[in-house]
């Protein structure tokens, strides 16, 4: 199989049963974010992660572990929103 045929699309991705998100299996995702529709990305060097929406333009914006853990909660939003 070449490379090039094994790489997911974002149309892959919206094709997936429930809106279901391929990564969701990859352990630097966090599940309780990507299920509110954000990145979710993890830098697992730093636990930072990224809480912009998914598939989001430009580089990830990462976020100290209680900003990603308060809006999770709901107890606090991302600026610009």
């Amino acid at each position: 199989m070449k490379a090039e045929n094994a790489v997911t699309t974002a149309s892959d991705a919206r094709s997936q049963p429930d809106g279901a998100r391929p990564d969701l299996s990859n352990t630097n995702i966090r599940e309780d974010l990507a299920g509110q529709g954000r990145c979710a990305l993890v830098h697992l060097p730093t636990g930072r992660t990224c809480l912009l929406p998914l598939r989001h333009h430009g580089p990830c914006e990462f976020h100290r572990p209680q900003e990603a853990d308060d809006v999770a909660a709901g107890r606090a939003t991302v600026a610009g929103e």
